[in-house]
């Protein structure tokens, strides 16, 4: 995805947003000096331009009996397209997995999963790893604490 160009105010608008997304272009206009059809204006061009590229509501996992957090860590038998793109495929369509990540060293990928319990996670694992016979290796981690769980990213431009 290419960059955009944003400005101050854009960026302004972005803290914002990450912080709270329900507040109101009222507020917002009123914290950076814009009207609020400037920052709904503003808010639609950044939703097209793919910057903002979801709104959604963060749950707590504990409060819905997901108690469970795993870091798991996958080397696949080839790096093959076809091998990566099908593991990419499985792990888009299961709902356990919560973030996926390619990456360079030991492991192909790093995967964070959320289960209720040691059993779902022992399910999860059958239907991802031990029934695809691409997967060499992984690792798992339980976690612990969870210290700090964000999905905002950092703005420092603008």
């Amino acid at each position: 995805m290419p960059a955009v160009d944003l400005d101050k105010l854009d960026y302004e608008i972005l803290r914002r947003l990450q912080e709270d997304s329900r507040t109101i272009a009222e507020t917002i206009g009123a914290e950076v000096g814009l009207s609020a059809a400037a920052v709904q204006r503003r808010i639609k061009r950044l939703r097209q331009a793919g910057v903002i590229s979801r709104e959604v509501a963060v749950i707590e996992p504990r409060s819905v009996g997901v108690d469970m957090t795993f870091i798991v860590m996958v080397e696949m038998e080839r790096e093959r397209l076809e091998v990566l793109d099908a593991f990419r495929k499985q792990v888009l369509a299961d709902p356990a997995v919560q973030q996926c990540y390619y990456v360079t060293g030991s492991a192909d990928f790093i995967l964070v999963v959320h289960c209720r319990d040691m059993g779902e996670f022992e399910a999860f694992t059958r239907r991802m790893f031990f029934d695809n016979g691409e997967v060499r290796h992984f690792t798992t981690s339980v976690a612990m604490d969870r210290v700090k769980v964000s999905l905002s990213v950092p703005l420092n431009g603008g």
